[in-house]
């Protein structure tokens, strides 16, 4: 039997030039599912992502999901991509073994807790204020480097990841501190800076992107305070639920967030495609 891909749509084109198809997966021209691709747009050549790959039920277990996957790989080489990229809900374990199967790689994942009402009490000798301005600049010129620089370990090109990290920054952040539904804190304690955290409303929960120790301040405890802190803020603000990103291989923050009740939603995984 041949399992091939059949677009069901003309190729779109977006006006900032990224494409975008849906397609049938077909046995012997009988439809047994789906794909959507499209690329990311970017610096650089395009980002193939795969925005959805299903096989119907009476059709799984036999291959059809791999056939498609690499058939789709095809067409974004056709495309000229250097990249493809895929998104696996926490639950589908089936489908991010046969995406690790395939070559893709984990760069990062998205986990969430459910809130509850509880209050914060911080340890003694800490407190929290708000971020001032000057700390503001140094804080967001690091942290645009520092985030860069994890895309880039994680084989995203210089360019392309200097430009997400000013696109992701000034997007979520264009008033700065005084950005809407963004709340940005500093932890101090016994009165000296500690570290830095970065909350803001996300998609009906709240969010945690960014949250930083000082280098010299690590191993004490205040990572832990930090994230209770926006757990505390965030239901504070009638907010049920919080996520947060995490990079693979950042272990002591994995085990962190599964200490704290966070458990894994997205995986996000690439491949390089030769």
């Amino acid at each position: 039997m041949t399992t091939t891909l059949r677009p069901t749509e003309p190729l779109h084109h977006a006006a900032d030039g990224a494409l975008s198809r849906r397609y049938q997966v077909c046995v012997n021209s009988r439809p047994v599912g789906r794909v959507h691709l499209a690329t990311e747009p970017g610096s650089g050549p395009p980002v193939a992502r795969i925005h959805e790959l299903g096989i119907d039920e009476p059709d799984r277990g036999r291959g059809r999901g791999t056939v498609a996957a690499l058939a789709a790989e095809e067409v974004a080489r056709g495309w000229g991509c250097r990249r493809i990229e895929v998104t696996v809900p926490g639950e589908a374990t089936a489908a991010l073994g046969l995406v690790r199967a395939l070559g893709y790689v984990l760069r990062n994942r998205i986990m969430e807790k459910p809130l509850d009402d509880s209050v914060l009490v911080l340890p003694p000798g800490s407190a929290d204020r708000p971020m001032t301005q000057d700390e503001y600049e140094t804080w967001d010129r690091a942290g645009r480097r520092d985030y860069a620089e994890d895309w880039i370990r994680r084989g995203v090109p210089e360019a392309e990841a200097l430009a997400k990290a000013d696109r992701d920054f000034g997007g979520a952040l264009p008033q700065g501190p005084a950005t809407a539904n963004m709340w940005l804190s500093v932890l101090e304690h016994e009165g000296v800076p500690v570290g830095d955290l970065w909350l803001g409303r996300r998609g009906g929960r709240a969010f945690v992107y960014d949250v930083r120790v000082r280098a010299d301040r690590r191993g004490h405890g205040h990572g832990r305070t930090l994230m209770r802190l926006a757990e505390a803020r965030a239901a504070a603000a009638g907010l049920t639920a919080i996520a947060l990103n995490v990079f693979a291989g950042n272990t002591p923050a994995e085990r962190l967030y599964e200490t704290l009740g966070y458990g894994t939603t997205e995986y996000h995984l690439y491949k390089t495609l030769l």
